[in-house]
């Protein structure tokens, strides 16, 4: 096998990681999509669009590894998914309050939210699972911010309110680390 076709095999594995994760009440409310080829080359496109658009220079950068990664696992959360727990952990003193005020919300921003603290922690332990699988198959990655908001502009995850991305690289030097931005 040679190592792009681990770092595909790893990509599944990961995704298997997320789905068997712990969640609040043991509910799931995260999703996962691996992506290969040209849907990586596609992501760092948009990647580059929204960073442009947003004024954020570490989105190109970034664009850069992820248009060289060999996998790419997308793992995303629908955050607006309460657990009915009333802890006041997303800033509003009830489950309801924080519904209504999803519901009003404008449309705009990286993310959608407000949103469940509780799901939010799902969406950590999730990406921690499948980076802690790359790990241990030897595959570099990192967890991107700004491949997760490129995700969702390109509806990857539909009905996500967060996302991340883990991409993926097997190679004589790991491509995620010594990275600059321009000045």
């Amino acid at each position: 096998m040679d190592p792009e076709e681990e770092a595909v095999r790893t990509a599944n594995l990961m995704a298997v990681s997320v789905r068997t994760a712990p969640k609040g009440k043991g509910t799931d409310t995260i999703e996962t999509k691996v992506l290969y080829g040209p849907e990586i080359a596609e992501l760092a496109r948009e990647m580059e669009t929204v960073g442009a658009r947003i004024g954020f220079q570490f989105f190109m950068r970034d664009a850069k590894n992820i248009a060289s990664a060999s996998a790419c696992v997308l793992i995303g959360c629908h955050g607006e998914r309460h657990l009915g727990l009333n802890c006041g952990g997303c800033g509003f003193s009830t489950c309801k309050e924080m519904s209504e005020a999803f519901s009003q919300r404008k449309d705009g921003t990286l993310f959608k939210g407000p949103v469940c603290v509780i799901r939010m922690a799902d969406l950590g332990i999730a990406l921690g699972s499948a980076a802690k699988t790359a790990q241990i198959h030897n595959a570099d990655n990192r967890i991107f911010f700004s491949a997760g908001v490129a995700a969702l502009s390109l509806g990857h995850l539909p009905g996500c309110t967060t996302a991340y991305a883990i991409p993926l690289s097997v190679t004589g030097k790991n491509i995620f680390f010594d990275r600059q931005l321009k000045a």
